[in-house]
């Protein structure tokens, strides 16, 4: 039976994005500044010695690989096969990742059996996000924290920027529509034109001692050009993609079962961490 909160085109997009970019050329020191944003707010030291916990979304596996080595076992859970080929590959030095070819809904992964687990930059390209999230949540044992990573509604940036994304957007919704090797050099063309100039004239803004706090891609300032490439084909390759504020996420959270939430108040927005209602 098809799972109606899994959009075959989205999917299959992500594997061809992971097939381009296989994170083989990402530096590991980036990987791991990267990795440390997104797992800012992670309560590492709560997890027991024998933790088993799960990738929600894995994509390439390139947060499983740093995640891997910390944990006993790790859930590589994806509904693209050419993803998982890709993180078959890119994990294959790791004894202790089981990979899973499953939509949330259908993950083979008995609920209540987790001992942690994160889904970053990938429920907000579901039909339904909260849906997915509930997904996850269920498979966690009471207790157990959970990251989440999505897409921001821009809710702590100025209003021009919002109009800015508005205009981005536009491109978006033409370009995620073309053919998959058209999709590609045009979001390679918007890292060129786009992306580096941008992320370059932040890093010069904060050289000369000026905030760059609200300049647009300025998180990508001491990004090498790689980074930029693969998130300008995930920004504008993908055509659903659905944007949260801070609360609406909260709220979500709350209703799928976590409590104790926490946000991260620093690049990339929104992150949080919750755990899943009960005791253990």
């Amino acid at each position: 039976m098809k799972d109606s909160n899994l959009d075959a085109g989205v999917t299959a997009g992500f594997g061809d994005e992971w097939t381009r970019f296989d994170q083989s050329a990402l530096p590991a020191a980036v990987r791991a500044e990267i990795f440390n944003a997104y797992f800012r707010r992670f309560p590492w030291a709560t997890l027991p010695q024998d933790a088993v916990g799960a990738d929600f979304g894995c994509g390439s596996g390139r947060w499983a690989a740093v995640v891997a080595p910390r944990v006993a076992k790790l859930y590589c859970v994806d509904a693209s096969e050419a993803a998982l080929r890709v993180a078959r590959r890119n994990l294959a030095s790791f004894g202790n990742c089981e990979f899973v070819s499953a939509s949330l809904a259908e993950t083979p992964i008995p609920n209540a059996s987790l001992d942690f687990a994160y889904s970053l930059g990938v429920l907000h390209h579901l039909p339904d996000t909260a849906a997915g999230l509930a997904s996850c949540v269920r498979k966690l044992k009471p207790g157990a924290p959970f990251l989440l990573y999505l897409y921001y509604r821009f809710d702590n940036r100025p209003g021009w920027y919002r109009v800015a994304w508005l205009i981005t957007n536009l491109a978006r919704v033409v370009i995620s529509r073309l053919p998959y090797g058209l999709r590609y050099w045009t979001s390679q063309l918007i890292a060129a034109c786009v992306y580096w100039p941008a992320a370059r004239f932040a890093r010069l803004a904060r050289v000369l001692g000026i905030r760059a706090t609200h300049f647009p891609l300025q998180f990508y300032s001491d990004k090498p050009f790689y980074v930029m490439r693969t998130d300008a084909l995930d920004r504008f390759g993908t055509r659903l993609e659905r944007r949260f504020t801070r609360a609406e996420i909260e709220r979500m959270m709350y209703s799928a079962g976590l409590l104790a939430i926490e946000f991260s108040e620093e690049e990339p927005f929104w992150c949080a961490v919750g755990c899943r209602a009960g005791t253990t």
